[in-house]
């Protein structure tokens, strides 16, 4: 099971909402549906997990790029929302890019299927995502949640804690 929630910074502590990442496809798409829950541009985090398995926050501070911290990229990988997230620039690999089939003939298209095993996505892919955390764990050192104490989060209560740590551990629940 996923949970996905925004919590934005006001002047009078943190909302939490509820999303729905269903039309997100990619980072800069998260990163534009956080910014328009701002508040006059201060900090939002969009809190992701697969229960027990991983989690992910990402940082939102106006215009800035989104930073990221992901707590277990190869388990995060094998879902939806991870793919979100886990760009090439975050693993630290070249970007992948996919062929163009408008370019292809149907002929050359079947030939590559049949090479490629189908159209599917290279399981050598999956192995070349690192197991464990990737990211910025720094990401809410100003809010006192220390890298380490990301580190050592686990996907059981790690938002639960992080809205803790916050002081907005009842605003979470509500809407979890």
């Amino acid at each position: 099971m996923y949970f996905t929630a925004l919590l934005a910074r006001t002047e009078d502590g943190w909302e939490a909402r509820d999303t729905e990442l269903d039309d997100v496809e990619s980072l800069d798409e998260l990163a534009e549906l956080a910014r328009a829950a701002s508040v006059d541009d201060e900090p939002v985090l969009v809190c992701m997990e697969q229960e027990g398995v991983w989690f992910g926050i990402v940082r939102v501070d106006g215009e800035d790029d989104p930073r990221v911290f992901v707590s277990d990229a190869a388990r995060a990988m094998r879902s939806a929302y991870g793919e979100i997230l886990l760009s090439d620039e975050l693993l630290g690999r070249e970007p992948q890019s996919s062929p163009d089939l408008a370019e292809y003939t149907e002929l050359e298209v079947a030939e590559d299927e049949e090479q490629a095993g189908g159209l599917d996505e290279d399981p050598d892919a999956a192995e070349a995502v690192p197991p464990g955390p990737v990211g910025d764990p720094e990401l809410m050192d100003d809010f006192g949640i220390s890298a380490g104490v990301v580190l050592a989060l686990t996907p059981e209560n790690a938002l639960g804690e992080i809205a803790d740590a916050l002081g907005c551990a009842e605003v979470l629940e509500a809407v979890r």
